[in-house]
């Protein structure tokens, strides 16, 4: 009996795969075909942001701001040229899938139970990036050449967005800790 419901569970890719072969190799293609474009619109990207003089075309010139600029003309790009189409094929994909009959969506477990706990460490450098670039704009280091930064500096910025984070935690949850005691030691027993 187990070893039924084990075969079954397997088999969804393969009854899935054989039912619907053709669009499944629709999609396979155009997956390959959105990764191939993603690589070619970066590195058109990168030479175009060197010859038109976005970034400068070594990197000890870099500034913070051609840094910022940089990754944001990138993503801009990419959203444009690959993006919106990706969507679109998602939007396709989606559509097709309402359209399969009930029972036969029913009949394909794909997935198991999502874990939440594996999902939250990615924002966390994008985070820290974000502060770090806040801190050299304050302290009016935007325009001047990475290359000439002091690991003093990096060091320094380093532990001060770390200070920032502990005032934005901290402060918060020391208000509700002695928030929480005041309203336990006002019970009454």
């Amino acid at each position: 009996m187990t070893l039924e419901i084990e075969v079954e569970k397997g088999s969804n890719w393969k009854k899935f795969l054989r039912k619907h072969w053709n669009i499944v190799a629709v999609f396979a293609a155009a997956g390959v075909l959105a990764f191939i474009g993603a690589v070619y619109v970066f590195l058109w990207f990168v030479v175009d942001a060197q010859s038109t003089g976005l970034v400068p075309a070594t990197l000890s010139g870099w500034t913070m701001s051609n840094v910022v600029g940089f990754i944001l003309h990138a993503i801009f790009l990419e959203l444009v040229l690959i993006g919106i189409p990706v969507a679109i094929g998602v939007i396709l994909g989606w559509q097709w899938w309402k359209r399969l009959p009930n029972e036969e969506k029913q009949e394909y477990h794909f997935f198991g139970k999502r874990s939440k706990s594996g999902s939250a460490g990615g924002a966390v450098s994008p985070l820290l990036f974000i502060a770090f670039a806040i801190k050299v704009f304050v302290d009016g280091n935007w325009n001047v050449a990475i290359a000439s930064w002091t690991v003093d500096y990096v060091v320094g910025s380093m532990v001060t967005i770390l200070v920032w984070i502990v005032a934005i935690f901290a402060i918060p949850a020391a208000i509700g800790v002695i928030w929480w005691i005041h309203h336990e030691m006002n019970k009454k027993p």
